[in-house]
């Protein structure tokens, strides 16, 4: 008689640890479908009531529109596609007594659970360097062709302030221009407020300026019917004046894309470029530090599901179990939102915010795991 190989390689995928994952692939992409529909229908009535009643759009323009939102959303949901995808792919196992037949034949849970656990972990991979970008660039897009159909075109005036800072170690400067004319490329009614660092390195107001308009050109800024005023003199008016500026010529206009709209390879070179104009980097680090964690956001979740599902249908209590799954996965959820909310405002760095929601989901997610498997 020939002995089972208990030495095998925990991941070793064998004819079981296939079709278990086969199971858990239908059953998520039935999750993806469900969610990704409703996710949709819900965006092709919040963008028919929104910029549908501003601009006549047909139905197809909607559904273009429609799809460039859409999957940023879907993307953001897919922790839920993986906690209800697996957690239905393993109750249909015990229910067709499956499970009970592998747990018979002394084949342990961790052999089918970290498969599953390593397949949602590339697909992790996966999301982040390749349809995490490709939904950011749909999202901006879309935000753009909104903000397009919405009226706010480019190249018109926009009344909307503008607030600009840039400068070095020595010297700072902060710009605010009541509206802009794209027409022209000029800020109008600007002010510039400009700040020096003493011997101490601490940065003391200099001196104030007030321009009818500004135009940013080979590296200057030049400011017509001005009037500038040193900390303690006598305010100066000039026809004419040149600031040196550190802004390339298109900068004055250009609005930083959202975090949620920067894709995960353009993350890096923005944040480098927003901290070198004097702003804050903090919302577009925690986007980066979120997107590194998803593979293992996505794990987590897969052997969540997993664990509340392997007790046995003899023993009673699926259902309970099923549904704590759910609301622990709710709340691991609504934990990840706290986080970045906190990290946001930074009250917590943003790699903590970023990376503690799944590796609390993970610790869980093991301790059940243990309990259920070993005892």
């Amino acid at each position: 008689m020939t002995r089972p190989n208990l030495a095998a390689p925990l991941f070793r995928l064998g004819r079981i640890e296939r079709y278990v994952l086969v199971q858990q692939a239908r059953s998520l992409a039935v999750a993806l479908g469900i969610i990704a529909a409703l996710i949709m229908l819900i965006d092709f009535v919040e963008i028919s009531r929104g910029v549908g009643s501003d601009v006549d759009l047909s139905a197809v323009r909607i559904l273009g529109l429609m799809l460039l939102k859409s999957p940023q959303v879907i993307v953001q949901l897919l922790p839920f596609v993986f906690l209800f995808g697996t957690l239905a792919a393993y109750v249909g196992l015990n229910r067709r007594s499956e499970l009970i037949a592998m747990r018979a034949a002394g084949l342990s849970a961790w052999r089918f659970v970290l498969p599953a656990a390593g397949a949602a972990l590339l697909f992790g991979v996966l999301t982040v360097t390749v349809l995490g970008p490709m939904s950011a660039s749909a999202d901006g897009l879309f935000q753009r062709e909104r903000a397009r159909l919405s009226g706010s075109v480019a190249g018109a005036d926009s009344n909307q302030a503008v607030w600009i800072r840039e400068g070095d170690d020595t010297r700072q400067m902060v710009i605010r221009a009541a509206r802009q004319d794209r027409a022209s490329a000029r800020l109008l009614d600007v002010t510039f407020f400009i700040y020096t660092a003493d011997a101490d390195g601490l940065r003391q107001f200099s001196e104030r300026i007030d321009a009818q308009s500004a135009a940013l050109a080979q590296g200057r800024w030049r400011l017509t019917d001005a009037l500038g005023a040193q900390a303690g003199q006598r305010a100066v008016r000039y026809a004419t004046l040149d600031l040196p500026s550190s802004l390339a010529d298109d900068e004055a206009f250009e609005r930083f894309a959202r975090p949620q709209s920067t894709p995960f390879w353009s993350l890096p070179g923005q944040i480098a470029r927003i901290e070198a104009a004097g702003f804050s980097s903090t919302a577009y680090r925690l986007r980066l530090d979120q997107l590194l964690a998803t593979p293992l956001m996505f794990a987590a979740m897969s052997i969540l599901a997993a664990a509340f599902s392997l007790r046995l249908m003899r023993l009673g209590d699926l259902a309970k179990m099923s549904t704590a799954a759910v609301v622990l996965g709710f709340g691991f959820f609504f934990v990840n939102q706290a986080a970045s909310a906190f990290g946001s405002a930074e009250v917590i760095p943003p790699w903590l915010a970023a990376w503690l929601p799944p590796l609390m989901t993970a610790l869980a997610a093991f301790t059940l795991l243990f309990y259920t498997e070993d005892g």
